[in-house]
């Protein structure tokens, strides 16, 4: 399946007063990696608008290793797992400078229509997309 690993600069406002990242950015760091690699493919927020389609993130898991603190570069590597008719699954996990494991997640979206906001089969050109497309360069 797919993957992708983007590199973050650790900024100040993401620091809480102990220095750590806050814990809560990491769902952010996971969805901007996720959000990259189905760029790769074609399959960016707006494009899938288009389409009358929504990802809403339906689950989360995040385990956390060790701390990351402010100026830190990390990678967060992102990987499709599978897909189901109706969801699509992912594995994210973060290294630091050093290349060792920091963090690791998994998140699960559901395909959505737009104006109902009930759960709809994956159509066959998102189908297409996620299999006919070799993982990028990280």
């Amino acid at each position: 399946m797919m993957e992708l690993t983007i590199e973050i600069k650790i900024r100040y406002d993401e620091v809480d007063k102990m220095g750590y990242v806050y814990h809560g950015n990491y769902a952010k760091f996971f969805h901007l990696s996720r959000t990259e690699l189905l760029r790769t493919v074609g399959l960016c927020d707006k494009s899938l608008e288009e389409h009358d389609i929504l990802l809403p993130v339906i689950e989360m898991n995040i385990r956390y290793l060790k701390p990351v603190f402010y100026d830190d570069i990390i990678k967060v590597s992102t990987r499709l797992l599978k897909t189901s008719f109706t969801k699509m699954f992912f594995e994210h996990n973060v290294y630091n400078a050093n290349n060792e494991l920091i963090n690791k997640g998994t998140s699960t979206l559901a395909l959505v229509d737009l104006d109902s906001r009930k759960p709809i089969r994956m159509p066959e050109f998102i189908k297409m997309k996620l299999t006919a497309s070799p993982s990028p360069e990280s």
